[in-house]
């Protein structure tokens, strides 16, 4: 069945209903097999409109599948991206509330905080650097509504890939100050090593991953603004936690960010 008007905005209900309520659901492609990857971006669109009118502000975007290796496993050749809302950032001093989430995952990203407007279709990583004023260490939650955390492609995108909350450490640094491209990182939770990597897993560089964001925006003929917060990407692979669960993520040079998770269940 083809995704109409009237379609879409049932699709948009039903995962922002399943949000709300935080509970799993089935994904879409269940009973829309041929949902393309461009109707799951108008979807997306729509859906973070349906979160502007309930009073949510759109503040940047993040990215996934941001690894080569990822982009190989899903059998595609691009990342994707998701828009952030100023009720996703979370604050590194008070608790995680989980009993917020479904089934919640943290990934280690850098932010990027851009100064200027930027759009395009030939934008390059010396571009992105140019209008970045400040990168920080930055923790992705990432809690898909979809049953086991299970979808396609297209699904995570019409879910807005995933997007639940992220944290920004307090540390920020210009990109000319660091060797943004081979930054090293550890995770950690409840004081054991859980994953290590570096920023070259994104795509080779973090700012490379915003430009390729720049130029799929440009497609449409938008672009990001002064004032926008990017997350580049994972910088590992995702991690589950619980409650009384803290996660520290450490980059060097960069500095660290963390979250404490209530004990609520």
């Amino acid at each position: 069945m083809a995704i109409t008007k009237g379609v879409d905005l049932e699709i948009v209900e039903y995962l922002y209903s399943a949000e709300r309520e935080r509970r799993e659901v089935v994904k879409v492609t269940d009973r829309y097999p041929e949902l393309s990857f461009d109707e799951a971006y108008s979807i997306q669109e729509k859906l973070i409109e349906r979160r502007q009118r309930d009073g949510a502000r759109k503040i940047g975007l993040k990215l996934g599948l941001t690894s080569k290796a990822k982009q190989q496993m899903m059998g595609v050749h691009e990342a994707i991206y998701g828009h952030l809302t100023d009720d996703m950032l979370g604050l590194e001093w008070e608790p995680l509330d989980f009993s917020a989430f479904i089934h919640p995952k943290a990934e280690p990203e850098v932010a990027f905080f851009i100064e200027k407007d930027l759009e395009g279709t030939n934008v390059t990583a010396e571009d992105v650097l140019r209008v970045t004023k400040f990168v920080a260490p930055a923790i992705e939650i990432i809690d898909s509504r979809y049953l086991n955390f299970k979808f396609t492609l297209a699904d995570v995108i019409a879910d807005n890939c995933s997007s639940s909350k992220f944290l920004i450490g307090s540390k920020w640094m210009s990109p000319k100050d660091l060797d943004l491209g081979q930054l090293g990182m550890v995770m950690s939770k409840n004081g054991q090593v859980v994953q290590t990597g570096s920023s070259a897993a994104v795509l080779g560089h973090p700012a490379t991953s915003v430009a390729w964001a720049v130029n799929k925006l440009g497609e449409a003929g938008k672009g990001i603004k002064k004032g926008e917060v990017i997350l580049s990407g994972a910088v590992s692979e995702a991690i589950s936690f619980e409650p009384n669960d803290t996660v520290i993520v450490q980059f060097a040079e960069l500095g660290s960010v963390s979250f404490t998770c209530d004990s609520s269940t």
